[in-house]
């Protein structure tokens, strides 16, 4: 058994054929899902398969990327529901700034504002935190170690920085996905043998970042298998028992 931890199957990419993606996920082992919130736009959405479905569950979250649209009313809404498991995506992402000087800071305080705000939403509600974290690991750091409460949460595909390992004492898991299995993945390749074995946490982020061999295609939860095989291979386990180890780690983390 296997749990994808962070899947957008509220995508438009899946409207025509949801059920099939979810059918073939099982089929190969996927047996529960995760919703991450990213977009307020689609959140009712993400709700509306969490209750058709009774393996699939759903975080309430605004990515960076969106932080302008952030209400946390919206968010509070939904947070108590009994297939909320978790605040996120949330986080830092400085991939993207605008080219002013002034309205690089300005951005930067909002995602940071936005972030902490849903950090004290986690912490109020004692919910696990997605994080996502781009090119802004030492103010995501700063701010976790700071304000993340004791429920912890997970680091949406773990960027191989070094300096997030130190996070595993604070709680914090580390969600690996299809970059593992890319032959340009050395930061990661490097770093994946330092993270605990109890930290590990599988995801496709689906329908982004499609694992070898299937680059290119729309990704999807089937092929978590690729991800798990690769991590079996390299933390020199079975692959029955790397997808045992990370199911158990996702439950204990979102109390699934």
């Amino acid at each position: 058994m296997i749990i994808d931890t962070h899947c957008h199957l509220d995508d438009n990419r899946y409207k025509d054929d949801l059920n099939e993606v979810i059918k073939r996920a099982e089929d190969n082992g996927v047996k529960i899902f995760i919703i991450p919130a990213a977009d307020p736009d689609t959140l009712q959405k993400a709700v509306q398969i969490s209750e058709a479905n009774e393996n699939v569950y759903f975080a309430v979250g605004v990515h960076p990327y969106d932080a302008r649209k952030y209400n946390r009313a919206l968010l509070e809404k939904f947070i108590e529901h009994p297939k909320c498991v978790a605040v996120g995506e949330c986080g830092l992402d400085y991939f993207r700034l605008p080219e002013n000087e002034d309205d690089i800071k300005a951005e930067k305080a909002l995602q940071k504002k936005v972030f902490m705000d849903q950090i004290e939403l986690a912490n109020r509600y004692n919910k696990p935190l997605i994080v996502h974290i781009r090119e802004a690991s030492h103010d995501s750091l700063e701010i976790l170690e700071s304000h993340a409460g004791k429920q912890g949460g997970v680091l949406h595909c773990y960027n191989a920085d070094h300096e997030l390992l130190k996070l595993a004492k604070k709680g914090f898991y580390y969600g690996i996905g299809g970059v593992l299995t890319f032959t340009n993945a050395r930061k990661l390749l490097d770093v994946y043998p330092k993270i605990p074995l109890d930290k590990l946490l599988i995801e496709t982020d689906a329908p982004y970042l499609t694992p070898h061999p299937h680059r290119g295609e729309r990704n999807e939860p089937s092929y978590c298998t690729h991800i798990a095989q690769k991590m079996a291979e390299l933390s020199g386990i079975s692959l029955e028992e790397i997808s045992d180890i990370t199911t158990q780690n996702a439950k204990r983390l979102f109390r699934i």
